[in-house]
């Protein structure tokens, strides 16, 4: 490249690396510092070609600068020569330091490669130190300045001086490719910083989007929105609240974040809510606003976390319900309950009846106690056959919750209790409705169920058979306490009933059965109205019409 013999020469080269490497440290982006490596080789290190391969991230190495050539340039440029053939290259070479040579003599054998490359024209060399136009040099470039990580490969031709570089070029060209390899690494620690940064931007553009999107649609939610606490001595407590929410419960968001919705929720619904409060978790329950009424709503539970591995909360979207269940319990009260009186209809009263009977006879059930007295002492509650009910054993046991139905001892009044039926069937309203119409009819039916609700304890049942017949359920009585009851029934119907100005009178004759474990609703049903019938035949024409 120069005569070592000239100190100037050198100073004149060193002063060029220097400016060169400079312009490295000066490239804006990686396009920039690449094409400013080739740049530099022609500028300052008096080569005519120089060409940038670039190693991809599939390892295989890309043309990515080029300088001194446009025509080799517009040739090579963005082609890619695979990694095996480089490593062919860099091995084959004569080794100057950690630069590679590969004369003309032995450049033949690599024609055929997929190297890109390009061919220039010119006389043979007439000295021994003369350069070919076919020889080749390149300078591997390595990432954190050497080992075995390489970065890429720059490859020069036709020195200025037209000689193989002595052992001063080929040190400047070595210590170019070192300085190459920060510059680029560099280069490329900044565009990887800046996507970085960029999508970093981007990310918090959309998060913040995100949360924006999150808080208006949660506050301006038209259904009641809340935040509670998940885990912990405060799970459930409320965090945060929407102003659909505090409309719908009729609190202020300040005052709702005392509570919890197990604070607010009906006491019957408990354990509903406590199902309920898990990821995905749905119930519908009634929560308490501040007058002290309770209102009907649908609860739909997530769970959302607030940073990976940190809190978790639950989101809660609360629903009011309250038209929809109204109309539903309407029309189950409307499918259970008569339309005109009010009453149980026939359904429900079977229904009702059914519940307390099982298809095990008193007989079987009191043997199978007295069995398990025999194997464990005496069942928990001593005091059930005295009141004339036995605890049915469950199979594999030892008790079931079920207490069984049995029918008093009407001959001897031996103090047990059982589940009374009173049949009751009208006298003397068919007259009615025939004289004075439905109307009339209707309206008697009307009085006589409330005379006959009015006239029996909170947990019995009242219910309309059908036509002019009644069932009264009473649950606890003895023989004598059942006789007693339909005579207190009976005094109720007896009274004038007035309708439109019209006094008319209905009797009343009563039918006393029992309902027993091992019967069915209907044999029941069957029993008490038999009997209502015997006791009708029994009694006096005069009694039995109205007066």
């Amino acid at each position: 490249m120069e005569a070592e013999s000239e100190p100037y020469v050198r100073l004149a080269t060193m002063r060029r690396l220097h400016q060169a490497v400079a312009d490295l440290n000066t490239a804006r982006s990686l396009a920039d510092t690449l094409q400013t490596v080739a740049d530099g080789i022609v500028a300052g290190l008096g080569y005519e070609l120089a060409c940038v391969n670039l190693v991809r991230p599939d390892g295989d190495l890309v043309v990515a600068a080029f300088a001194g050539n446009c025509a080799a340039e517009a040739l090579i440029t963005g082609r890619v020569g695979s990694r095996s053939s480089w490593e062919r290259r860099l091995s084959m070479g004569e080794a100057w330091d950690e630069l590679r040579f590969i004369p003309h003599t032995d450049g033949w054998v690599l024609l055929d490669d997929d190297v890109p490359q390009w061919h220039t024209e010119g006389p043979e060399p007439r000295f021994e130190d003369e350069w070919h136009p076919e020889d080749r040099l390149y300078a591997p470039m390595y990432a954190s300045g050497g080992g075995l990580d390489l970065l890429g490969v720059i490859s020069v031709d036709r020195p200025r001086n037209g000689r193989r570089p002595g052992a001063w070029g080929r040190e400047a060209l070595q210590m170019y490719a070192s300085q190459a390899a920060i510059a680029i690494s560099n280069a490329r620690l900044r565009a990887n910083m800046q996507r970085a940064l960029v999508r970093l931007e981007r990310e918090q553009q959309a998060l913040r989007a995100s949360e924006e999107s999150f808080r208006q649609a949660f506050e301006y939610a038209p259904s009641g929105m809340a935040i509670a606490e998940m885990g912990g001595d405060q799970h459930g407590r409320l965090l945060r609240t929407n102003d659909a929410l505090c409309r719908l419960l009729g609190r202020p968001a300040s005052v709702l974040r005392r509570y919890s919705f197990a604070d607010l929720v009906h006491p019957e619904d408990i354990g509903t809510l406590l199902r309920t409060s898990a990821e995905g978790g749905r119930a519908e329950l009634r929560l308490g606003r501040r007058d002290g009424t309770y209102l009907w709503v649908s609860l739909r539970n997530s769970v959302v976390a607030d940073t990976t591995d940190g809190p978790r909360f639950l989101l809660t979207h609360v629903e009011d319900i309250e038209e929809r269940k109204r109309h539903e319990l309407h029309l189950a009260h409307r499918a259970s309950h008569d339309a005109l009186t009010g009453l149980p209809n026939s359904a429900e009263l079977r229904s009702r009846l059914s519940s307390r009977l099982c298809e095990r006879p008193h007989s079987v059930a009191t043997t199978a106690v007295e069995a398990l007295d025999a194997a464990y002492g005496d069942v928990d509650d001593p005091d059930a056959r005295t009141h004339g009910y036995d605890v049915d054993p469950v199979p594999g046991g030892p008790y079931d919750h079920h207490v069984h139905s049995v029918a008093p001892d009407t001959e001897n009044d031996d103090g047990a209790k059982g589940l009374a039926v009173l049949f009751c069937d009208l006298d003397g309203f068919k007259s009615i409705n025939d004289r004075f119409g439905h109307h009339t009819g209707d309206a008697v039916l009307i009085e006589v169920a409330r005379r006959l609700a009015t006239c029996v304890r909170d947990g019995d049942t009242v219910a309309r058979l059908g036509g002019d017949e009644f069932v009264v359920l009473a649950d606890g009585l003895g023989a004598a306490d059942a006789a007693d009851l339909a005579v207190r029934l009976r005094n109720a119907i007896i009274p004038p009933i007035r309708v439109d100005g019209r006094a008319v009178r209905v009797g009343a004759s009563f039918g006393i059965g029992w309902a027993e474990c091992g019967m069915t609703a209907e044999e029941v049903l069957r029993s008490a109205d038999q009997r209502m019938y015997v006791e009708k035949r029994s009694r006096a024409k005069v009694h039995r019409r109205a007066g």
